[in-house]
């Protein structure tokens, strides 16, 4: 007897669509390495790091790669766009810029370290204190990265860390600030908390 042969019947209506979180970041190697994190077939968010092959690193510059991006690829009500920059020695005029877009929509975010993402990296290990200056925070994260060059080995960055990292950010950022740290600090647990929540 001929084995039944199966059939397939689309459902409609029952295709579920994996949540965007766009990132335009500053970098072209740290962030995306570490964002990669977050991005499986297991969960139901998509990471999509818009890909800064020009070394174009000015807030604008950052600002300018999302627009693009948005215009070619419209975003779905659920997904979401942030912007990941430092403060480095950017003035608030042009980070402004970059805050003044994040307020447009709901779906859009700014995500900011200060000095720069590696203090963001360093929370992850310990409460960040004693930093004032992008040297310190190369320094602080080579004593827990001891290979650090802008290559992360991705499977130090624990779930119990992740979370650490929130916590200790929270701290810092309290009052939370309305635009971005003036002080020390960082914003990215904003973005990584949302992703986590998806």
């Amino acid at each position: 007897m001929a084995p039944k042969r199966r059939t397939f019947q689309r459902i409609s209506g029952t295709r579920r669509y994996r949540k965007v979180f766009v990132i335009a970041t500053e970098g072209a190697k740290t962030e995306q390495q570490y964002f990669s994190l977050f991005n499986n077939d297991k969960t139901s968010i998509q990471i999509k790091c818009l890909s800064n092959k020009k070394h174009k690193s000015s807030p604008k510059q950052v600002l300018s790669q999302m627009k693009k991006h948005l215009k070619d690829s419209e975003l779905r009500k659920e997904d979401q766009a942030w912007l990941v920059v430092d403060k480095d020695d950017w003035d608030d005029a042009d980070l402004n810029l970059l805050y003044q877009w994040s307020q447009q929509k709901e779906q859009y975010g700014l995500a900011l370290s200060n000095p720069m993402f590696e203090y963001w990296l360093t929370l992850h290990f310990d409460d960040g204190n004693d930093i004032s200056t992008s040297r310190d925070c190369k320094a602080r994260i080579k004593q827990h990265i001891q290979e650090y060059d802008k290559n992360l080995n991705l499977r130090i960055f624990t779930p119990e860390n992740i979370q650490a990292a929130i916590q200790r950010a929270k701290v810092k950022d309290r009052p939370p600030c309305q635009d971005w740290p003036r002080q020390t600090g960082t914003t990215v647990y904003r973005l990584i908390t949302s992703i986590l929540a998806s």
